[in-house]
């Protein structure tokens, strides 16, 4: 396997951080606009089987030569979801399979947005499923932490652990700090901003897919390993355009913890325009509003030693259980940002997010997971990857997760 990861911001660090460790590969080129991030990366890492190279992620042309240049044969999208189907469609001119962890970008219903969806993430790559599958070619979407291991432990609760599935409602809850900043957001402002300002989705087996206003239906849940109670409310998420395509849940929701301070700022961002991806013109220049307000905020790849606190993704699942009984029970993965920045440098969100596609290509490698067209980790047996994620090292990756019924 020979893998290529374009861009080393926080989470496409931490997955090289990650891989090193691995020896399911030969090579690994880390790829960036900037190509003194992957040169000083690779510096950091010192492992002979890595190139750096510079690439224009914009540009599928670009993707795929680089592809071609350096023989890659596996591609993982770790920049934000404006990109997607740039590199998307350079791996598949490239010929090689394609990870991401977040999907092709939505846009609102133009008329009736908080009522009917209108393009939804994933829709422009699952458009292309045919042609993947037509060349024998796999793109793995979504296998990231949420999506991705959300994804993981639903497919593993319907498999395992329920004979009917009511609801699966993913929930992500956090009591991160960082020190010295009234306002830091652990993950990239940008896909925060898309995310959650968008209409979320919700999915109902006998209505389809419906939306409703930004950050609705708040409610309490109170997250394991001492995070506790935590407000969560309806947020835009793949999970709710995965799930159902592989699942048979009824109902689907994905809710986030984001607390009142947080709103209120990406409320603002929103009333006051600087939510917008379209240029404006100050002082003769043209800029994104969005751009400047990531550039003023500090990198998430930077703010690890200053934070503190653990963050908890997961899925809570209803309905019945294999035994014919009533079953609620929460499927989760916790990440300790003092244990993530103790063993690898690199901070708990983008840790536990860039932990799960190394996974996958571990998987991918041994020929354990295989397939082809555009398939989300619900496609794959749960079980082999639960149990690398779980299994210490050398086998596995030493981080266990948990089930807790509510």
């Amino acid at each position: 396997m020979r893998i290529l990861i374009i861009g080393t911001g926080g989470v496409g660090s931490a997955a090289a951080r990650i891989l090193v460790r691995r020896d399911f590969f030969e090579a690994l080129v880390i790829a960036d606009y900037d190509p003194a991030r992957p040169e000083a990366l690779a510096a950091e890492l010192d492992d002979a089987r890595i190139t750096t190279a510079q690439v224009d992620a914009s540009s599928a042309d670009a993707v795929a030569d680089l592809i071609r240049t350096h023989d890659l044969t596996h591609v993982l999208n770790a920049v934000d979801p404006r990109f997607v189907m740039s590199i998307f469609d350079g791996a598949f001119a490239g010929g090689a399979t394609y990870l991401d962890m977040a999907m092709s970008l939505s846009r609102p219903h133009p008329e009736k947005p908080h009522e009917f969806p209108g393009v939804k993430l994933g829709d422009e790559q699952f458009a292309q499923a045919e042609k993947w599958t037509d060349a024998g070619r796999l793109a793995l979407v979504g296998i990231g932490v949420e999506p991705g291991l959300s994804d993981v432990f639903a497919r593993y609760a319907e498999d395992e652990l329920f004979s009917e599935i009511d609801e699966i409602g993913v929930r992500d809850g956090a009591n991160l700090v960082v020190d010295g900043y009234d306002f830091a957001p652990s993950f990239s402002i940008w896909t925060t901003i898309e995310e959650c300002l968008n209409p979320p989705v919700i999915f109902e087996k006998e209505r389809g897919w419906y939306t409703t206003p930004p950050f609705s239906e708040p409610e309490v849940f109170d997250f394991p390993d001492g995070i506790g109670p935590v407000e969560c409310v309806n947020v835009e998420h793949e999970e709710v355009l995965l799930m159902p395509r592989w699942t048979k849940a009824k109902r689907v929701t994905f809710k986030y913890g984001l607390g009142d301070e947080f709103i209120q700022v990406l409320q603002v961002l929103h009333k006051t325009g600087l939510d917008r991806t379209d240029p404006v013109i100050v002082n003769g220049v043209a800029v994104s509003p969005r751009d400047v307000v990531a550039a003023s905020l500090p990198d998430p790849a930077t703010i690890g030693d200053r934070m503190r606190g653990k963050t908890c993704a997961g899925v809570w699942v209803r309905g019945t259980g294999k035994d014919g009984k009533p079953r609620s029970t929460y499927l989760y993965h916790v990440a300790d940002n003092e244990q993530s920045m103790a063993e690898y440098g690199s901070q708990a969100v983008v840790w536990q997010t860039a932990l799960n596609p190394v996974i996958a290509l571990e998987l991918l490698a041994t020929e354990v997971w295989s397939g082809t067209g555009v398939l989300g980790p619900e496609a794959f047996d749960a079980r082999p990857f639960l149990d690398l994620l779980a299994a210490e090292a050398p086998r596995g990756y030493g981080s266990p997760w948990g089930i807790e019924e509510k």
